[in-house]
């Protein structure tokens, strides 16, 4: 299908679809952009007005209307409790690869998606360079917290707190695994993700000790990619096609009982961007067929077979492991707060299972936040765009994070780590920011 016909037919899906949104303005109540600017055009019903006449802006003022695309955190809360069911992220994602289809990409996006995020084993070799690298242009600031700064005044960094790259990253650690079913009778693929293989490799090497002391084989290809989240929220369709067709080369569902992740985003990409993107990638031939009208192609195929099998790490030790809540072992148990992340509550509905992981090591005690449910304010790029924004949003789960006093706030998305540890660091706080598969682990080396 020609990149006009796949845009067209983005197009009148879009129509059909914003048929739906009743203007309410019910999203402005749980909008976490809205709350922070006030701005009628952050929320979604102003958006999704824009998007109305999508065809004829787009032709009268495309950079504009980016802009106010690209104010969106894409956090699925407008989507989760909107009456009409209208699906704005599936629609937000649409408009924005329409809109770069026709624009283009940045200089900026294009060497970053498709000069260096599309090829994994360049992609290694940069943040390997970054690693080797960063400590002459980074120190410390928070070793509870575990973050760093930068040394000197930085036009990218800012005044960022950030986690620093890891010296070994997981995929040198553990290149592969291939074992077969122990006790548990079970077998997993692990999909590793960019986060937790180049900044948090401990929490999959906890992944790893936890499937094994259940018995669980685990089938870990090397050269995986990345989801291509970043990719397909950049609008860039021709990224995003290709690193999903590598990760099918990769994985074959005929191999694996389930496909399990501990990150949140990548769980919530797999299960359901994939189906949804995949016939306007040019994904559907992977497996020989060339139905170029869509989705079609692929729903019998390798997509909806991985995506049916896709799992949050926390999801299965509680649904397939039956890991559950041990009774605490003492009263000096460490306060252990939860932060939902948006891709796993909104999106996944996966709620308890984290808060029964965490609660499986007898010395965490799980005290809930206020607004335990409210977004981070990270948005993957939308960090990298709007910082002042996104920091201030971070400040309000910061705060709600101190008012338990918390020793530790867990969380499963790495992203969330990332803007959680953000926003704890530059307000002096020492709170440990851990997975809750981390907590677990602990169990088992005591």
């Amino acid at each position: 299908m020609s990149d006009m016909k796949r845009l067209a037919l983005m197009l009148k899906e879009l129509e059909e679809q914003l048929t739906v949104c009743m203007k309410c303005g019910m999203c402005q109540s749980v909008c976490p952009l809205f709350e922070e600017t006030g701005r009628e055009a952050d929320v979604a019903r102003g958006k999704l007005a824009l998007l109305d006449g999508l065809g004829r802006e787009m032709f009268d003022d495309p950079a504009g209307v980016a802009e106010r695309l690209n104010r969106c955190l894409l956090c699925g809360s407008c989507a989760a409790n909107c009456p009409s069911g209208v699906r704005v992220l599936d629609i937000f994602i649409k408009a924005r690869a329409i809109l770069a289809g026709y624009m283009g990409l940045s200089p900026i996006k294009r060497a970053a998606l498709r000069g260096m995020l599309a090829h994994p084993e360049r992609f290694d070799r940069l943040v390997a360079w970054g690693s080797r690298f960063q400590k002459y242009f980074t120190r410390p600031v928070n070793d509870l917290v575990g973050t760093s700064c930068a040394r000197f005044v930085s036009p990218l960094i800012g005044g960022r707190h950030f986690r620093p790259i890891a010296e070994t990253p997981f995929h040198e650690r553990t290149p592969a695994l291939d074992t077969a079913a122990g006790a548990s009778g079970l077998r997993v693929a692990f999909y590793v993700g960019c986060l937790l293989d180049k900044i948090f490799p401990e929490i999959a090497e906890d992944v790893v000790a936890v499937l094994n002391h259940h018995g669980v084989g685990i089938y870990m290809p090397e050269g995986q990619a990345c989801c291509g989240i970043p990719a397909l929220s950049s609008g860039d369709l021709k990224t995003f096609g290709a690193l999903t067709r590598r990760n099918l080369e990769r994985f074959d569902p005929g191999d694996f009982d389930y496909l399990v992740t501990a990150c949140a985003t990548c769980t919530s990409t797999i299960k359901e961007m994939w189906p949804l993107m995949a016939g306007r990638c040019g994904v559907d031939k992977v497996d020989g067929v060339d139905k170029a009208d869509g989705v079609d192609g692929v729903d019998g195929g390798k997509i909806s077979a991985i995506a049916a099998k896709a799992m949050d790490i926390n999801q299965f030790l509680v649904s397939k492991l039956g890991v559950g809540a041990a009774p605490e072992s003492s009263a000096g148990a460490a306060v252990v707060t939860y932060h939902d992340p948006c891709h796993l509550k909104k999106s996944l509905k996966v709620v308890a299972e984290p808060r029964i992981v965490i609660r499986a090591n007898p010395e965490c005690r799980l005290v809930e936040m206020p607004q335990s449910d409210w977004c981070c304010g990270l948005g993957g790029s939308f960090n990298l765009q709007y910082y002042q924004t996104s920091a201030a949003i971070g400040r309000r789960k910061r705060d709600n994070i101190r008012a338990v006093d918390p020793a530790v706030v867990a969380t499963g998305c790495p992203a969330c780590m990332l803007q959680i540890s953000d926003a704890l660091s530059r307000a002096g706080d020492r709170v440990a920011v851990r997975h809750p598969v981390q907590l677990y682990a602990r169990t088992l080396r005591a």
